[in-house]
């Protein structure tokens, strides 16, 4: 996993800084995790994990299954996972990743994470808005400039850089959340965390409300916490979102045993 992001302010004596993995939103790298080390306060190891096909790994092969992304990923946050309590982020198609990761760790008998917080992201049995994959190239680009994603004047230009290099990018990662959510709705390799989840909505956000977000309420047999914070459906650039999950990471900074993640029993 590269790293490319850190908090450099220390821990509580006695106490490394509590990690937080970050995934993004379909179609993007890490870089909407930038201004979180500023913004999040003290004590966390931020951690942005790119996909491949982008940024540093844009020269990768993306991932579109399920089998793919653990393949891709697992082996680190396998490793990652023995050495104290760390903590799962992921917005939109971010959330899907955090909680496949989440489900498969349990699955091997590894330290789960403290806390798995999704951002934006439907649960795995709601419908996504748009169907994804289904959509033609122009319906896809009407629902990106509803969501105001795609740059000013760009949408009606086919030849465009962004849609020569964007568009394909998308595709894919619309192709994974579709697996995964899948994959989450299979009773061998998904169901309920046996985890705390939080759920975070925009309150501008025109396509995951916080009615949606309460969905997530069915895929926690632990604790779920509910919050809306400012912003459309990209608040992971905004200063609301790192606030709470710095807040939310040091409580499990306060809780948690140095020696792992917590203990779960899983009922499925």
């Amino acid at each position: 996993m590269q790293k490319t992001v850190e908090a450099g302010r220390p821990a509580p004596a006695g106490r490394p800084p509590l990690r937080l993995y970050c995934f993004a939103h379909a179609g993007a790298g890490v870089t909407g995790f930038a201004r979180w080390p500023a913004r999040s306060g003290p004590d966390l190891d931020i951690i942005p994990v790119p996909l491949p096909g982008r940024e540093a790994r844009r020269r990768e092969t993306r991932l579109t299954t399920r089998a793919g992304l653990l393949a891709d990923l697992l082996d680190d946050m396998t490793r990652a996972a023995h050495h104290g309590p760390y903590v799962l982020y992921g917005h939109s198609l971010g959330g899907m990743v955090a909680y496949t990761l989440a489900r498969a760790l349990i699955d091997k008998g590894l330290p789960p994470p403290a806390l798995v917080a999704v951002g934006a992201c439907p649960p795995p049995d709601a419908v996504p808005a748009g169907r994804g994959s289904e959509l033609s190239d122009e319906q896809l680009l009407a629902f990106l400039g509803d969501l105001g994603s795609a740059p000013t004047g760009l949408l009606a230009d086919a030849g465009s850089v962004w849609h020569r290099t964007v568009l394909p990018v998308l595709r894919d990662d619309l192709a994974l959340g579709a697996d995964l959510r899948a994959a989450a709705l299979d009773p061998a390799t998904g169901g309920p965390l046996p985890l705390p989840v939080l759920a975070v909505d925009g309150a501008d956000d025109p396509v995951v409300g916080a009615e949606t977000m309460d969905g997530w309420r069915r895929w926690t047999s632990a604790r779920l916490v509910r919050r809306t914070v400012p912003g459309d459906h990209f608040f992971v650039r905004g200063r609301e979102i790192p606030r709470l999950i710095g807040r939310a990471c040091r409580v499990v900074q306060r809780t948690e045993p140095l020696s792992g993640g917590p203990t779960v029993r899983d009922n499925r």
